[in-house]
């Protein structure tokens, strides 16, 4: 079912593409619609639109945009969701749901939402001077269809994210699953509100922010046990704690050889500040090496392994170590960071 959804997501997508035909471009007198384009349209079958410009190209292109100016700010995407919504399919969380290179490949076509799908150049009009004249035009009963089509692909897709066993929710890619599910949902309101201008109906259904508090609730249910070894003052416990807080999790400390199994995910950090002798050098040196693995304790898969080393010196041996925690700390906040960001982005729902 998810697969012919996506392939449905495709098929519209393309359609698109391939609807703005080669008209032919008419010369002499002005035609009636360049004044009055639903004196050529009937306005109860078609939303219309005209536009002009010094070439064929721009003429077109600015046809377009007023055609999607005509929906006004009801039809204006959150940059943010569909920029989120686009990644996801083409960056791989798809993979495992869409079955050929070939498919992905055409799905990255959807490289904007800034003209309407179903759109169509009907008309181009040339005054024999400066200027070429176009109609932009979208069938109300077409646009509705393909809009109606993608409002279903997208709940199909938003049903399987969501429909997941309460072990599988309640982890890091459960909170993924409701994030790309929130994307989803975000841009089907764009859809719908398409679809109603359109003169369609459509059912109602969850929005974005419905989908984006139950995975920040996920977050909040799965704390990060950190179990590290050899920390000062606990600063290292700091920085890799500040790294997870930015993502909502919550996180708690442990003291080895203590280990709590109740935790789905463990960060075991092991850290070893050493002297180094670097005798023709006034200063004193240290050398700090940390490794820390991120791990899913359900199945002991290692998500994220870490490590860094650094030699630090100084006129003494406290301020040398001190300046080791310092560079390891900066490099978590850095490194570390964007690993996790990474990890959790990536995550491959696995239906």
């Amino acid at each position: 079912m998810l697969k012919r959804s996506v392939l449905i997501f495709f098929v519209c997508v393309l359609t698109f593409f391939s609807c703005v035909s080669q008209t032919v471009v008419r010369k002499g007198a002005m035609p009636a619609w360049v004044n009055n384009v639903y004196s050529m349209f009937n306005e109860s079958q078609f939303v219309a639109a005209t536009g002009y410009g010094a070439d064929r190209a721009a003429a077109e292109a600015n046809a377009l945009a007023a055609l999607t100016a005509f929906f006004g700010q009801t039809v204006q995407i959150d940059r943010s969701a569909a920029s989120f919504y686009r990644q996801a399919i083409t960056d791989g969380v798809m993979d495992g749901w869409v079955d050929t290179a070939e498919m992905r490949t055409n799905i990255r076509s959807t490289s904007t939402f800034d003209n309407l799908m179903g759109a169509e150049i009907k008309e181009v009009w040339f005054d024999s001077k400066d200027l070429y004249y176009a109609a932009a035009v979208i069938e109300k009963s077409k646009g509705i269809k393909i809009y109606s089509e993608l409002i279903k692909a997208n709940q199909n897709i938003i049903n399987n994210l969501v429909s997941m066993t309460s072990a599988e929710k309640n982890s890091m890619e459960g909170a993924l699953r409701y994030r790309f599910a929130a994307a989803a949902a975000d841009i089907n309101v764009f859809y719908r509100n398409i679809v109603i201008l359109l003169g369609g109906k459509t059912d109602d259904t969850n929005s974005g922010d419905y989908f984006r508090l139950e995975a920040q609730n996920i977050i909040k249910s799965i704390p990060v046990h950190i179990r590290i070894m050899n920390d000062r003052n606990g600063r290292i416990f700091s920085a890799f704690a500040g790294c997870f807080a930015d993502w909502g999790f919550e996180t708690a400390a442990i003291v080895p050889p203590a280990r709590e199994t109740a935790f789905r995910y463990a960060l075991d950090v092991n850290i070893s500040l050493s002297p180094v002798e670097l005798p023709a050098n006034p200063n004193i040196f240290s050398r700090i090496e940390l490794t820390a693995n991120l791990t899913d304790t359900h199945n002991n898969h290692i998500l994220i392994p870490y490590s860094f080393n650094s030699r630090e010196g100084h006129a003494t041996r406290s301020e040398a170590e001190n300046r080791c925690v310092l560079a390891a700390e900066r490099n978590i906040g850095d490194v570390f960071a964007n690993m996790l960001n990474d990890c959790l982005t990536r995550l491959r729902p696995k239906n």
